[in-house]
């Protein structure tokens, strides 16, 4: 369908989502054990490991149709520090934009360029830090417009994303992927204040996205649970009795009602800091029986991992989610190689892009605006 230019690549699972039809020019990324597995899965052909900020337009082949990037989302999410772009992490998005201006000034200009990143780039000091990325794409002659995307619609995982989807100037859009308005699907209350807060310069080249609302998900929670877990251990009586004393009142509430059921259930829990009656932080282990998964998180800086919770009545055992069970919650298939580390592989999956969220913005927007464009260029000829 195109070629692409994949920034901030992880793993290539924005590859996997694209799909066979789309050819990767470029990949960067330069952790060294994301680029292993990254090579490990698809070659090295199209990898760069220098860091964005080194990088110059010059290393970029050809012309791309796409470029996407999912730039760090540390500085921007609600649990960090609050730098927003002037992060050491979530600031890497200036380097990434000066590579899209100068294939602007160079005639080289993608039809797309895609930004993903957490829901909180939306309020980054308040609502400042995204009004200077739609900025940016209005200044290098892009239409854009923004949506979140929670990949529960496709995997049993609560992961909402933000999607800021620009479009060239040189490119016609379909009029049945415009809305005339925001959509409650895929335009959320915090989005449309976002949006209202934006110079009236960039609101004149929005979009209002209209992107329809995929098959009902069939897969859930339990279906992706793995008969014999990879990579991780069943824990002890003592310390699954241990998990279950972390938990407040109410979520022990939640299991006794479970295992009255009399059958297996699978639940997952997360610990999580909370202040208890008297106003300490404590740790708190906190779980769901809904058959969808809490949001993967990078197991670092403070953020737990997911634990597994089966309960048959009495019976009750508990261990950390597989790895291969967190590559299943981002859509990736078993044939996909994953690092034997468990922290490697915990933090590759958890930091990356949904496969098909990614597939279904592939096949609703991005492919029927370049097969608009590759009509008109037939008729032209």
């Amino acid at each position: 369908m195109g070629d692409f230019y994949e920034f901030f690549a992880g793993g290539g699972m924005v590859r996997a989502g694209l799909g066979q039809g789309w050819r990767c020019l470029f990949a960067n990324d330069f952790d060294p054990k994301k680029t292993r597995i990254y090579r490990e899965n698809w070659g090295n052909a199209e990898l760069n490991t220098d860091s964005v900020e080194s990088l110059v337009s010059s290393d970029l082949p050809g012309q791309a149709h796409l470029a996407w990037a999912s730039f760090p989302c540390q500085d921007l999410s609600l649990a960090g520090c609050g730098a927003g772009l002037k992060g050491a992490r979530s600031g890497t998005f200036r380097p990434f934009w000066n590579l899209m201006e100068a294939l602007v000034d160079e005639k080289r200009a993608p039809s797309l360029i895609v930004i993903e990143n957490v829901g909180g780039t939306l309020s980054s000091h308040q609502g400042r830090d995204f009004a200077t990325i739609c900025r940016k794409f209005v200044d290098a002659g892009y239409s854009l417009g923004a949506i979140i995307i929670n990949a529960l619609l496709f995997v049993p995982q609560s992961r909402p994303r933000l999607f800021v989807i620009g479009v060239n100037d040189r490119s016609t859009i379909p009029d049945n992927l415009i809305a005339p308005g925001p959509l409650p699907a895929w335009h959320n209350k915090t989005l449309r204040a976002a949006y209202a807060k934006l110079p009236e310069s960039v609101k004149a080249e929005w979009i209002w996205w209209n992107l329809p609302l995929p098959y009902t998900r069939r897969l859930s929670f339990s279906d992706i649970i793995e008969d014999e877990p990879t990579g991780t251990e069943w824990f002890s009586a003592y310390e699954t009795n241990r998990l279950i004393e972390m938990m407040s009142k109410i979520n022990r509430l939640k299991l006794a009602k479970v295992q009255q059921l009399g059958r297996p259930i699978i639940g997952g829990v997360y610990k999580r800091t909370r202040r208890d009656e008297d106003g300490r932080a404590v740790q708190r282990a906190e779980i769901r029986f809904d058959n969808v998964s809490g949001c993967l998180r990078t197991p670092v800086g403070g953020s737990s991992r997911q634990i597994i919770l089966i309960v048959n009545g009495p019976s009750i055992k508990a261990r950390l989610i597989s790895t291969r069970e967190t590559a299943r919650l981002m859509g990736l298939r078993d044939s996909y190689k994953l690092p034997e580390n468990y922290n490697e592989a915990y933090h590759l999956t958890g930091d990356g892009v949904v496969v098909p969220v990614v597939r279904h913005l592939a096949k609703c927007i991005f492919e029927p605006i370049l097969d608009c464009a590759a009509r008109k260029k037939t008729m032209a000829a």
